[in-house]
Order: structure tokens, then sequence, then C-alpha cells
């Protein structure tokens, strides 16, 4: 198999697949023919200049921009590993990236330079937009089995560092059943999803699926705005949308929502979707927000598909084929029904058995399936995974902090923010004034949507007999400290 020849260069020259709005305001209609010859340059420039090889990892930190794009469908090409990491990566989050997937070819905008720079990758540097690198002749396509590695995307876990998970070349193709059964993507449809590069669901969502189903992707590159959000669905007559949860509540509760009549399918994934979200944007429009799960090991695995009634604040009932259950509370999954089910770990031996996602959930008499926290203590916050550990680790380095432990809190409207409470070292004193301090620090090293939004201090964190840090502690009583926010 290999998804550039067999869909994107088999597919009408003529016929448009992406449609482009840039960040100073241009925009450009991009048709299969374009991005197949283009592909299949950058595909030539990739193997011939910088003798990228198949299964070798090629690590990109560019927007959602059509040379994104292009870098993915060339690595697909010639069987080169797609590591997309995102725009609001620090030098820190690169350095892990760096260590762990190893990397032949970093390729990155050229509005990311001084942070590659400063991360000081030992392999060579591209740097775009460059029309130079569509100068070479296409590579030919290799042939790939479906079991070969594609993607790489990271992962946080509740200790150590980000996780490397490897999906395979299944996983591309393997988007059909959720693009038909939930996102509902069909023929001559346009597409959004907002999803950035270097999210899981960018990986999927943004062109892979709807290009299964037919359809044309949209691609805007700039970050989330309101009233540009609500324009561009206006002005494109955007069919399918796929938000963060995040995104409709802040949307809902902070501007009205105008008729968008092209609308008709609307999909959120990331987070549990509060009733009052659903209840807005279906008296605008309506039109249910129909809301799924998945992990970036999994993909997409439940969903409110179309043809069933959703249910407010419910991940919906398992995707056709996919097998899952509840074992002492928590979601367990057969991998063998999962088609995008990832390789495994990098470094790590591929997982054996059952799936235990680690995210406790309840089934109703009807099937439906309810989100009821993590059996860990990963943070999911506007949708983004936040592993406790990343953040602690950062906090540690700072000259007022003897000890720390960082965990989820309530929030109206990103789900869960991160909260750090925070031990100080002798000769320091709480004060909000300290609190901003270590928020900017945090910032300052690791991705900004990490930084804790609320510091609280205590004389002394509340731990097991063993010395453990009692987190669950720290999540039942988020009064148990004063502190800055």
């Amino acid at each position: 198999m290999n998804y550039c020849r067999d869909l994107v260069a088999a597919a009408d020259p003529a016929r448009q697949a992406l449609v482009e709005r840039r960040r100073d305001g241009g925009r450009r209609v991009w048709t299969f023919g374009q991005l197949a010859d283009r592909s299949a340059r950058l595909a030539g420039t990739l193997a011939g200049t910088y003798g990228v090889r198949r299964g070798d990892v090629v690590l990109t930190l560019v927007g959602a921009r059509v040379e994104w794009v292009e870098i993915m469908l060339a690595c697909f090409r010639i069987g080169a590993v797609a590591l997309s990491c995102t725009e609001q990566s620090r030098v820190g989050d690169l350095l892990d990236r760096l260590a762990a997937a190893e990397p032949v070819l970093v390729i990155a905008d050229e509005r990311n330079r001084a942070v590659i720079e400063h991360a000081g990758p030992s392999c060579p540097v591209l740097l775009v937009p460059d029309e130079a690198i569509y100068d070479a002749e296409p590579a030919p396509p290799a042939e790939l089995a479906m079991t070969d590695p594609a993607l790489m995307t990271f992962t946080s876990g509740t200790a150590g560092g980000p996780k490397a998970v490897v999906h395979a070349q299944r996983y591309l193709l393997g988007q059909r059943l959720q693009a038909e059964h939930w996102l509902d993507a069909r023929e001559g449809d346009l597409v959004w999803c907002t999803a950035s590069p270097g999210w899981s669901k960018s990986a999927r969502n943004v062109f892979l699926a709807p290009w299964l189903r037919g359809a044309t992707a949209l691609v805007h590159d700039a970050r989330f705005g309101i009233d540009e959000r609500l324009a561009i669905l206006a002005e494109e007559a955007v069919d399918v949308l796929c938000m963060a949860p995040t995104e409709y509540r802040v949307i809902a509760r902070h501007a009205s929502i105008p008729p968008l009549p092209a609308l008709r399918s609307l999909v959120a994934a990331g987070e549990a979707l509060d009733p009052p979200t659903m209840t807005a944007w279906r008296d605008a429009l309506g039109v249910d927000v129909r809301d799924g799960y998945g992990q970036t090991e999994t993909g997409q695995l439940t969903g409110n598909v179309i043809g069933q009634p959703p249910r407010a604040g419910s991940m919906g009932r398992p995707l056709p084929g996919v097998s899952l259950r509840i074992e002492d509370g928590e979601l367990v999954v057969d991998p063998a029904t999962v088609p995008t089910f990832f390789l495994g770990y990098r470094g790590q031996p591929p997982p054996q058995g059952v799936w235990r996602t680690g995210d406790a959930a309840e089934r109703d008499e009807d099937g439906y399936l309810w989100f009821r926290g993590r059996i860990d203590d990963v943070i999911v916050s506007s949708g983004y995974r936040i592993g406790p550990a990343e953040v602690e680790s950062v906090l540690a380095h700072h000259p007022a902090v003897a000890d720390c432990a960082v965990v989820g809190a309530p929030d109206a409207d990103r789900g869960s923010v991160v909260r750090a409470v925070v031990e100080l070292r002798p000769g320091y004193a709480p004060s909000d004034q300290l609190a901003r301090d270590l928020q900017d620090f945090v910032k300052s090293e690791t991705a900004p949507y990490k930084y804790p939004r609320i510091v609280d201090f205590v004389p002394e964190l509340p731990r097991t007999a063993t010395g453990k840090t009692r987190r669950a502690a720290l999540r039942s009583n988020p009064d148990n400290a004063a502190g800055g926010e």
C-alpha cells in the first residue's frame, strides 16, 4: 500500500483537495494534482538531498499550512515516519522529542527558527517556506506493508517524560471507520478540523479522514479567535466542523452563534462536552454537537454516531466493530478490533493483550459510555493531555521551590486547569507575585498550555506513610491552601 499513490495521486487531479487560509489573510485552493506533484518532488528532496530513508523519522515544527500537509505526504510516499510538533513547543519539549525520536531531519517554519536553533538538533534543519524544496525529481512511491511505521505522536504520562507513540500505515486508511460513522464527511463536503499540527486529532482529521470520504480539507494558520472562527465558518460555508470541546464552550459562552446554514455535522473530542454547550449550539443551529472518545494510542474508539440520538455528556457508543468493556471501572479495549491501534511506544516492546485505557467509565442501559475521570493523574485541559511530572520537573528547577505536586482543578471553560501546590524553600514567603513568577517560569521552559493557572502554597504536601504525595487529597480539597491565581 501507499497512501500517496493509492489515494492522493489516484484522485482526479483537478479535484479540490485543500482550502488554505493563511495568517496574513491570504487564501488559496489546492487541487489533488498540485499536492500530488509537490509532495512527490518534496519527497525527492528529502530522499536525494537529505538522505531520508524508509523508517527514518522526520520531525516538523510547522503551522497549519500547505507545507505541513505536503511534508506529511512526502513522508508517507517514501515510508519515512512523520513526527509533527506543536508550535507551542519550547526548547525543553523539543529536546525531549529529539532525544526520543532521533530524527534524521527537522523541517521548521521560518518563524520557529529561534527555538529550533536553541534546541540544537544534531541533524540537518530545513526551513519553510522555500520553493526550492520542490525542484527535485519526484521520488517513486515505496511499496509499504500495513504494519510499517508511518506516524509518531507524543503523549503525556503521569511519570517520567512524554512517550513516543508509533502508528502504522494501517492508521492512515483505518480513519475511514470514524470518518464515515462519526465525523460524517461526505463527497463534496468542506471539512474543518481546527486541531493544530502536533496533536493526534490533527493527524487524522485535518486531511486523512476527509480525503478518504471524498471531501475537501480546510487549514487555517492562526490561533483560536472567536470572531475569526465564526467568520471563516460563514465565508467558506464549512459543512463539517471538528473542534475541541473548549472551543465550542468558549464560543457558546462569549458570543452569539450566527446562522451557519451549511454546517450539518459538528463533532468534538478530547474531553467531556457539557450539556449547556451542546444546548447552546443546538438552539442556534438546529444541529447537535456529537461527542466522541479516543486516545493517541488507539485513535477514535467511540462516538455519538450519525443516525443515533446523541446524549449530552456521553462519549457515545463504541464505533462499529470496536470491542470495549468496563473492567473494575476502567475502559478496556480489544486491540484486534481497532483499525487504528498503535504499534507501540518507541524503544519499548509492542503492547500485548487487551489495552487498558486508564480512563474510568460507566455504561448505561442503552450502551452509551460516560467518562468518569482518569484512573491515573493525567490532566485534560482544553483537550490537551498534560502529564503532572512534566510541569513538576520544570517547577523543581525554580530556586523558590522545595517540593511541589501538580493536579487538575475543575474549570468552567477548559474542563480542567493545571494547579500547582508548592512547598517553598526557607527564605521565601507565599505571595501573589511569587505565584505569577512561578507561572511565568513554567511558560518560559515548556509549552504555555501546561503552565499552572492556579498556584497554591502549603507548609507541607500531604504524603503517604512511604513518602508519596497524596494527589487525591489535593484534588478532593482544593481549598486547603492559600495562594495566587
